[in-house]
């Protein structure tokens, strides 16, 4: 039986800098990824806290179902910042961004 061997090494991210730094993307990628993680969690809490159906999300939000289940089930690679910031408004919540100076690596 002939394996062949592989040199690729696991790496962990702790977080959305850490892994755009090892895909070799730009930091204004993990900063996105980080506002979308913290939308979503938010979404999620509401939609628990409020005892919404996917359904209800759904309609309030003007989207279909299956769309507020993938996002609900965290596939957000078609899904924009603004589109959980509108989902959120939909269910009455006000969604605030902070900007600050960024610390710079040494």
């Amino acid at each position: 039986m002939n394996k062949s061997k592989s040199n690729s090494k696991s790496v962990t991210a702790r977080n959305g800098s850490e892994l755009a730094k090892v895909l070799g993307l730009k930091p204004s990628a993990a900063y996105e990824w980080e506002v979308q993680a913290d939308l979503l969690a938010k979404l999620r809490e509401v939609v628990i806290k409020c005892k919404l159906t996917h359904e209800q999300v759904a309609k309030k939000a003007k989207t279909s179902r299956t769309r507020i289940t993938s996002i609900l089930n965290a596939n957000l690679e078609h899904v924009s910042t603004d589109l959980l910031i509108r989902i959120l408004g939909s269910l009455g919540y006000e969604v605030s961004v902070s900007v600050t100076k960024a610390k710079i690596a040494a």
